[in-house]
């Protein structure tokens, strides 16, 4: 292995490192502050991005996880009054899933909790890491998007 194989292989576990990190107090602290869970989290960040609704197929897309995970957790957002599931015109099998204006309160003060706890953990970042680190995070992504990986 050359040794720019195995800075990669470094920087690899790195970014891992410091992701599971981030993800796992995330975690800690929706369960604590708010009962929630981080993929719950992550279907209604989907859904307030897109007022007009979802199907659930697109929400898996946009998420990267089964049907089967998204469903169950539309089911319990439904239960709860906080999502509805919406018929769309001219397709009987097809609905759409969208947040109630419940669903938007909750969402919104979750994603306002959220901003500050990424705040506070990146906040040993000056403007200039933060600005250097998502350049070559962009830069990563364009690669790895450009190889269809």
């Amino acid at each position: 292995m050359s040794e720019l194989s195995k800075a990669r292989l470094r920087l690899w576990l790195k970014l891992l490192k410091a992701s599971g990190m981030i993800e796992d107090e995330v975690r800690r602290r929706l369960r604590r502050e708010f009962d929630s869970t981080l993929p719950r989290f992550d279907v209604m960040s989907v859904l307030a991005r897109f007022p007009e609704g979802k199907k659930m197929s697109e929400i898996s897309d946009l998420l990267r996880v089964s049907n089967g995970n998204v469903t169950g957790i539309v089911d319990k957002l439904s239960e709860e009054g906080l999502a509805q599931r919406v018929a769309v015109p001219g397709d009987r099998r097809a609905s759409k899933v969208k947040l109630t204006e419940k669903g938007i309160a909750a969402f919104a003060e979750h994603a306002d909790t959220h901003e500050g706890w990424i705040d506070e953990m990146l906040g040993g970042l000056n403007p200039e890491d933060v600005d250097g680190m998502a350049t070559r995070l962009e830069r990563l992504i364009e690669t790895l998007e450009d190889r269809e990986i």
